[in-house]
């Protein structure tokens, strides 16, 4: 196993376990669902499996489909351990700071609180931040161009949750998210 297939490995076992962990636990502490059935968290999912299995893919067995080596091996490296860390930091902070209003997905019957504290100071979405950090991490980590695509791709997948939880959010809160909405970026510094 290569450098790059083991760092994919480890940042997933930290990124998931954070996930799930806290998926886990919140669950039971309220009692009731946590992941909504909305068709677009859904594909999205299925999508980040892809995505993690085609870089794995591409690390393990170094193939040169789409390879396109614009940077040295160490500084491809270096930027792939870089945005790998402002992931797990970005991600840490996002479930940290959500606290009980986490959830997976919209889901309608029930009123969460809006988050305004700790991370959601600089980007309403950090969690979706964090996987769109994994999509650069191993994009440039790996230098290739199919997952340059499909980190495009994601963008889109990541952008639709995020409208849809906007229109959600909008409507629970009104004039508050309204508020919260003009003050802080969708994504960070955008």
């Amino acid at each position: 196993m290569g450098d790059a297939a083991l760092l994919i490995l480890v940042h997933q076992l930290l990124f998931q376990g954070m996930f799930f962990s806290k998926n886990i636990s919140l669950r039971r502490k309220l009692g009731k669902p946590i992941r909504g059935a909305n068709a677009e968290a859904t594909l999205s999912i299925g999508f980040f499996v892809l995505f993690i299995g085609i870089s794995l893919y591409f690390a393990w067995s170094g193939s040169a489909i789409g390879s396109t080596h614009l940077l040295s091996g160490q500084t491809a490296m270096a930027a792939g351990i870089v945005l790998m860390l402002a992931s797990l930091g970005v991600g840490l902070a996002s479930l940290k700071d959500l606290g009980d209003s986490w959830r997976v997905g919209v889901i309608e019957e029930q009123q969460t609180t809006l988050v305004e504290e700790g991370i959601y100071r600089f980007t309403r979405n950090p969690y979706f931040v964090a996987y769109l950090l994994l999509f650069a991490a191993y994009t440039v980590l790996l230098q290739n161009l199919v997952l340059l695509v499909l980190s495009c791709i994601g963008w889109g997948m990541i952008h639709a949750m995020i409208l849809r939880e906007e229109k959600y959010l909008a409507t629970t809160h009104g004039s508050a998210y309204q508020a919260y909405r003009a003050r802080v970026p969708r994504y960070l510094l955008l």
